[in-house]
């Protein structure tokens, strides 16, 4: 997501931590930037789009999210949301920040985006009946790898933690397995990631953690990256089931050629960062060094179930219930799905987080869904294109009796692979 929008770990907050080109970060300004009022006259929103702000430069993003969050949370999202999606789409399988009017073609001015891409390829193959579009994004991504094997935010451009990351959980979210990655010259995804990771020759502050993108040869460690490398190096998309035990560290020199101990390895970097922070990641955008990253501890609270850290992320996900109402409120429809992410992955309630029910929330950002669980927690069913009918995870009072939950593994998202 280096160059898209991400409300989650938004590609405006990578443009800033990897000092990303100005042109490429106004190109897919970020969701931070997107959720905020623009100034004149508000534009006409699309019929059934979520949020209130204009969708230029995060309509798909945070679509997916808000998809994907409901349907986390058993919720099944209006037929017409889903169709707002998918129309999204340019026939070729890409998928840019936002189409105005989806009856002009997609051109080559179109930019075509691997970060709404994966996220797109991901919401729309978790609530179903799209199946054409799903693989046509899939085949659009395939043919995007770059020679090391990694994706940058667009084709053609330079690999990065973070776009690599949503492709890899795109991918693994549509049936290829994780150990089955496709190759580019030899060069899996995990080799693309494992050449951003910060090794044994760095100061042991940043030994674990890894770099947005290669920068003449150097890599500078960034929490953003290293959240995203986290969960794709664990082959992990933006949702992870709950449930996962607690994993072995990971020596610096085991996890040098291991994408799952390296992945291990970040996590403890993470979980370190955060612990030296108030259990909470600091904003890396110009001007905001000294705030807190809300949307970016909720990305690392996921990475860190997702490595088999439960225990580590207890404490960020206890910050997150006291300090994400105000944020989320004012950022819209992908915060709340970020929290309810991190609140699936880590076996929460997302209807009691922190008093807030998070589904609620971004339910009223949208169409009326079409169905959700009752308060007893019935499932509601869904079909895919096949017509087979399956269950909704039931996770209301998961966390009930078991405090915070913490049996879990997974990211986001994801997060991600």
């Amino acid at each position: 997501m280096a160059i898209t929008a991400r409300s989650l770990a938004t590609p405006a907050r990578r443009c800033a931590a990897a000092l990303a080109a100005v042109v490429l970060c106004a190109a897919a300004a970020p969701a931070a930037f997107a959720d905020a009022p623009s100034p004149g006259a508000s534009p006409k929103l699309p019929k059934g789009l979520y949020g209130s702000t204009d969708p230029k430069y995060d309509g798909v993003w945070r679509q997916s999210l808000a998809l994907l969050a409901q349907d986390t949370a058993g919720v099944r999202p209006a037929d017409e949301a889903v169709d707002w999606l998918a129309g999204q789409q340019c026939a070729d399988g890409a998928f840019t920040a936002y189409r105005a009017d989806t009856r002009q073609e997609c051109d080559g001015k179109t930019l075509r985006d691997t970060n709404q891409t994966g996220a797109a390829v991901q919401a729309l193959a978790a609530v179903g009946g799209h199946s054409d579009a799903v693989r046509k994004g899939v085949s659009w991504l395939k043919s995007a790898q770059n020679d090391d094997g990694g994706w940058g935010s667009a084709a053609g451009t330079p690999s990065d933690a973070n776009s690599t990351s949503v492709v890899i959980g795109a991918l693994t979210a549509t049936g290829t397995k994780a150990s089955a990655l496709p190759e580019k010259k030899g060069k899996s995804p995990y080799d693309a990631l494992l050449g951003l990771r910060l090794g044994c020759d760095v100061k042991k502050a940043d030994r674990g953690a890894f770099a947005f993108q290669a920068k003449d040869g150097k890599l500078t460690a960034n929490e953003d990256a290293t959240a995203a490398a986290v969960t794709g190096a664990m082959g992990k998309g933006f949702v992870v089931a709950p449930g996962g035990s607690a994993a072995a560290k990971a020596g610096c020199e085991e996890a040098a050629g291991d994408p799952r101990a390296a992945a291990r390895s970040g996590a403890d970097h993470l979980a370190a960062v955060m612990a030296g922070h108030g259990h909470h990641l600091m904003s890396a955008m110009p001007g905001a060094e000294d705030q807190p990253d809300v949307g970016n501890t909720a990305d690392a609270v996921v990475a860190l179930a997702a490595a088999g850290r439960p225990d580590d992320a207890e404490k960020p996900l206890k910050w997150l219930r006291g300090h994400s109402a105000a944020w989320a409120k004012q950022s819209g429809p992908a915060a709340y799905a970020q929290l309810i992410l991190a609140a699936h992955a880590t076996g929460a309630d997302p209807r009691d987080f922190g008093g807030t029910d998070l589904v609620a929330e971004l339910n009223a950002t949208g169409p009326k869904p079409a169905s959700q669980q009752d308060t007893q927690g019935q499932a509601a069913e869904k079909k895919d294109d096949d017509g087979v009918s399956v269950w909704w995870v039931v996770l209301i009072g998961l966390a009930v009796g078991a405090g915070v939950g913490f049996l879990l593994s997974g990211r986001k998202k994801r997060t991600r692979l």
